[in-house]
């Protein structure tokens, strides 16, 4: 599944290549023909993303107007030329100006709905690291009080938004903490590190198109080992590393099920 910096970037590119022109909107697929028959010919007004959930707002004055995505496991949006026509698309936006459609296949959903609705959704999301409205104190305040792992809350999207298992394991290591420390026992300099190296992190994300999380002094050239090679891309310290030398202390990293997700990490720079 996508991590928050993905649907990020996918707004970013919405706003800057399909705003202020009339769109053709379509469903090839047939799923989602009479909503965007509703929004075929409008513009759109503004893309944002709250965690892993993308908003596009249309123009039209129908009472529902706002695509409301999840692109889940298997789902994509993709930017293609206009001519391509592949696959199952849910949903196509076509800038007739540029030649270049948004294709999406495969998403978790996909829905047109009012502003109401909109508020609703956006209301059940926890904070949002890359957002500038993010009130992290928020968080801390759940989160101080929870006696369930960190390593289960920076996956839980009620409280971390967007955060995804890659992060979740990397911001972990970069701070030195251990993926089973309950919420109550973080300290507060404990959570204000850990959220201000989600935000830098995950806003690189967005710049760069994939995660990397690794100290220019960890970097391949510079320890003269190999570049990590995986479908993710990004240099990493333990994400998907368990078995192989921690390129701090040479321990092997580990890794466990974690409420049935892959979670991985090194028990000597994380003891506990």
């Amino acid at each position: 599944m996508p991590e928050g910096h993905i649907i990020h970037r996918l707004a970013h590119h919405l706003n800057e290549d399909f705003r202020g022109v009339e769109l053709a909107v379509s469903s090839p697929q047939g799923r989602f023909a009479t909503e965007a028959a509703v929004l075929d010919g409008h513009r759109i007004e503004f893309a944002e993303t709250f965690g892993k959930h993308l908003f596009i707002h249309f123009d039209n004055p129908e009472p529902a107007h706002t695509v409301h995505l999840h692109l889940g496991l298997i789902g994509s949006l993709r930017f293609e030329p206009a001519a391509d026509e592949w696959g199952q698309m849910r949903l196509r936006i076509v800038n007739p100006d540029t030649g270049v459609a948004a294709n999406l296949r495969g998403p978790q959903w996909c829905r047109l709905i009012t502003d109401e609705e909109a508020a609703v959704a956006k209301a059940g999301f926890g904070e949002d690291p890359i957002r500038p409205d993010a009130e992290p104190e928020i968080v801390w305040e759940k989160v101080s009080r929870s006696r369930r792992q960190i390593g289960s809350l920076l996956m839980d999207q009620k409280l971390f938004a967007g955060v995804g298992n890659i992060y979740r394991a990397e911001v972990l290591f970069r701070q030195n903490v251990s993926p089973f420390l309950p919420g109550r026992d973080l300290t507060r300099s404990q959570y204000d590190a850990l959220w201000s190296d989600l935000v830098l992190l995950m806003a690189e994300g967005v710049r760069e198109g994939e995660i990397n999380t690794v100290r220019e002094e960890h970097m391949p050239e510079r320890m003269g080992r190999d570049a990590r090679h995986d479908d993710h891309g990004g240099e990493v310290y333990v994400y998907r590393r368990e078995g192989l030398s921690c390129y701090i202390c040479e321990s092997d990293v580990l890794r466990d099920a974690m409420e049935g997700r892959n979670l991985f990490w090194c028990p000597t720079c994380q003891p506990g």
